[in-house]
C-alpha cells in the first residue's frame, strides 16, 4: 500500500513538474517577460544573461549544458551579448585553455530589470498563497533542486 501512495504521489509531482517546465519554455512567456521588463533583447539571449549573472561567472561549455544547447551555438550567442556589453570572455583561472563568461555592470543592470518584471508576473501567479506558503514552496523547491543535483553527480560518477 506504502508503494502505491509514494508512486501515486510521484506520479503527481512529475505532471506538476512537466506543466511547470512546459509553461517556462513557451517563448510567448518570453516575450511577454522582456515586454514586461522593458527590454530589448533577442530572447534566445536572455537565459543566457540571466544564468551567468546568477552563476558565474561560468565556462561557455557550462553554459551551453545548462541551457541545453550546443557549445557553438552558445558560443556565437555570448558574443552577441558580449558586442551588446552585457557580458565579457575571458580565460578561466584555473585552466587556460577554458573561455569563462561573465557580466557587465551594464548586463547585470539588465538582469536586474528582468528580475523585478518576473518577480511582478509572478505575483499575479502566487497572488492568494500566504507567506508561510511561499516559504515554503521555496524551501521545498531548493531542497529539490539541490537533491537533484546531488543526485546527478552521483550518477555521473
Amino acid at each position: 500500500m506504502q508503494n502505491t501512495r509514494n508512486r501515486a504521489v510521484l506520479r503527481a509531482l512529475h505532471e506538476a513538474l512537466i506543466d511547470v517546465v512546459g509553461f517556462i519554455n513557451r517563448p510567448q512567456n518570453d516575450v511577454i517577460l522582456l515586454r514586461e521588463a522593458g527590454v530589448s533583447l533577442d530572447r534566445a539571449l536572455f537565459p543566457l544573461l540571466v544564468l551567468t549573472q546568477r552563476r558565474g561567472p561560468l565556462a561557455v561549455g557550462e553554459l551551453a549544458d545548462r541551457v541545453g544547447r550546443d557549445y557553438t551555438t552558445v558560443s556565437r550567442q555570448v558574443a552577441k551579448l558580449e558586442n551588446l556589453g552585457l557580458v565579457v570572455r575571458g580565460t578561466a583561472k584555473t585552466d587556460r585553455r577554458v573561455t569563462e563568461v561573465a557580466v557587465t555592470d551594464k548586463g547585470r543592470a539588465m538582469s536586474a530589470m528582468l528580475d523585478a518584471a518576473r518577480e511582478r508576473l509572478a505575483g499575479k501567479a502566487l497572488a492568494g498563497w500566504s507567506k508561510d506558503d511561499l516559504k515554503e514552496l521555496a524551501r521545498l523547491l531548493r531542497r529539490f533542486a539541490d537533491n537533484l543535483q546531488r543526485s546527478a553527480k552521483v550518477t555521473s560518477e
